[in-house]
């Protein structure tokens, strides 16, 4: 690892970075340009002293998994991302299929929704990237371990228990999961992603196995989707699907019809998910 060049690199892309690049508050003058380092820290769900040695060429090698997660804080492009691994000492991801790093641009437009719930997936249900609102609609999954971000896999195998789905909604649900993550292998057969999501389903989950021997194919689109929230009630959405199909994602996009009892749910789940951000 060149620790030397790794901290100047990590400098450089923190200073080109304003708050509203990232979905944060201006707050109060800077005395220098870019993002402090605690806010890196914060993005990337780091310590400030873990990234502060990282800046000061004194911090120990990171994880692969650190690495993507300072890829996606910084905005860095593929290039960028895969310069940050080399200076690493590790190999760039080869996206054999569905890229788990997420374009500069999503990021950004991500950032803007503040008063919509928006998340971005891959195409067969990871997610790889949530503001706010979405965390508190359906969950933060930031510090969960990567195979427990994908939410077909989450949908299928954490009954029993409470549920964000309605129960007379379920049936659809799980046929619209699967009938998507069958288009996607079709389209991909040779990705190692979805493939072994649909070997693990079909072997640990009856429901699921049951679903994919219909064969009903479907594209994941735009929908009226249901929540079951414990904290505001029940949250009639609508769901629009964005797609980039470069590479493979797509951003989900949660909002409610002004005027409605869902939208003033939605509105009081945003001022109660922030203040649990703040504690």
């Amino acid at each position: 690892m060149d620790r030397n060049e790794f901290a100047d690199f990590l400098r450089r892309c923190r200073a080109r970075l304003a708050p509203t690049d990232v979905g944060l508050g201006p707050g109060a003058r800077r005395r220098t340009p870019g993002l402090r380092r605690e806010e890196v820290a914060q993005l990337t769900g780091m310590s400030t002293d873990y990234y502060a040695r990282l800046e000061q060429a004194r911090g120990p090698r990171p994880s692969r998994q650190m690495l993507t997660a300072l890829a996606r804080a910084l905005r860095l492009t593929d290039d960028e991302r895969d310069h940050l691994f080399h200076l690493a000492g590790e190999e760039p991801p080869r996206d054999r299929g569905t890229s788990g790093h997420v374009p500069p641009g999503i990021l950004r437009v991500l950032d803007r929704l503040y008063d919509a719930a928006a998340q971005v997936t891959n195409d067969w249900g990871d997610i790889l990237a949530q503001n706010a609102l979405a965390a508190a609609l359906v969950g933060d999954v930031s510090a969960r371990p990567p195979a427990d971000r994908n939410m077909v896999r989450r949908f299928f195998t954490e009954r029993p228990g409470p549920s964000l789905t309605p129960a007379a909604d379920r049936e659809r649900h799980a046929r619209t999961h699967v009938a998507n993550l069958r288009a996607v292998l079709a389209a991909r057969p040779d990705d190692p992603g979805p493939a072994a999501l649909v070997a693990e389903l079909r072997s640990g989950s009856a429901e699921f196995a049951a679903l994919w021997e219909a064969h009903e194919v479907a594209v994941q689109r735009s929908s009226i989707t249901r929540f079951e929230h414990p904290m505001v009630g029940l949250l009639e959405l609508e769901c629009e699907v964005l797609l980039s199909a470069e590479h493979a994602q797509r951003l989900i996009v949660y909002t409610a019809q002004p005027g409605t009892e869902s939208y003033e749910r939605l509105e009081l789940l945003r001022v109660l998910g922030l203040q649990d951000l703040t504690v």
